[in-house]
């Protein structure tokens, strides 16, 4: 087998551009809501899916999937969670196997108080340096490497094509 082309000075540049962004834009995201909130950016999203699923509840291998957790990691964020009083965990009526993880009244609130400062944390650092029309082309783009990795790895938040 052959080796694979080296990447040229362009796309080492990119590559790298990537990395450093996603990294320190994860960084900051997760700072600010430890600081804020007193939760890591891991939780915060757990706390997030659950909230737009239907009785804001998710099995745990659903919720695995929304938040690309290993279910293992994911057992130990929703442990953290469960003691904090923000995520009940049940096991589903039909089959005593599937575990169930619901969203509290008051892990609702604690998402609903932190989620102002993280979304000011994600327009600070993702949107506000981008025109209108920088941000559209950065989401085509992403779309186009979120379909490379498979028509399942569909960002759970996306809304349509509007």
């Amino acid at each position: 087998m052959a080796d694979p082309p080296w990447l040229d000075d362009d796309e080492q540049e990119t590559w790298r551009a990537f990395l450093w962004t996603s990294r320190l834009l994860n960084e900051a995201l997760d700072r600010q809501l430890q600081r804020d909130s007193g939760m890591p950016h891991a939780y915060y999203m757990i706390l997030a899916m659950l909230s737009e699923s239907p009785g804001r509840a998710r099995t745990m291998s659903e919720l695995a999937e929304l938040v690309h957790s290993s279910p293992s990691r994911l057992s130990h964020a929703v442990n953290r969670l469960e003691a904090a009083g923000w995520v009940r965990r049940t096991k589903h009526p039909a089959d005593r196997r599937t575990t169930i993880a619901e969203l509290t009244d008051a892990g609702l609130d604690v998402l609903v108080e932190a989620a102002p400062g993280h979304v000011a944390e994600v327009r600070r650092h993702l949107f506000d340096p981008l025109t209108r029309d920088q941000m559209l082309r950065f989401r085509e783009s992403l779309r186009a490497l979120l379909d490379s990795l498979g028509p399942h790895r569909e960002a759970p938040c996306a809304r349509g094509e509007g």
